[in-house]
């Protein structure tokens, strides 16, 4: 098993940052891809952005060029770096853990609890 910790988040103006963390413990051999995702009200989860072990990285098109994911393999722990928020970047975010890359929600097995995210316009 592995045991996600989401912290960060909050409440921050338009055009604001915000950082994200999230700690992996447990079984951590089935971290090799940690990835964001987040889900608005009334809407389905989707993909943020995702980084594999040896240092891929992806983001979807609506984050990239304002998000920056990043990963510290010693210490188990992804980040995410979010700048120029927007009002649609409200959302409870995710972290997620699988052996495998995908923007898919159904590939990955681990889930954090998720944190808030607020942006006021």
């Amino acid at each position: 098993q592995v045991h996600l910790a989401e912290s960060g988040g909050g409440l921050v103006q338009a055009g604001g940052s915000l950082s994200l963390s999230c700690a992996a413990s447990g079984r951590t051999a089935s971290t090799a891809v940690m990835a964001w995702f987040r889900q608005a009200p009334g809407e389905e989860r989707e993909f943020v952005a995702a980084t594999t072990w040896d240092g891929s990285i992806f983001y979807s098109q609506s984050v990239k060029g304002r998000f920056t994911i990043s990963r510290d393999n010693a210490k188990n722990s992804v980040y995410l770096q979010m700048n120029s928020l927007k009002s649609e970047d409200t959302a409870v975010y995710y972290c997620a853990a699988d052996t495998s890359i995908s923007r898919r929600v159904s590939a990955y097995a681990y889930w954090g609890q998720g944190t808030q995210v607020t942006v006021s316009s």
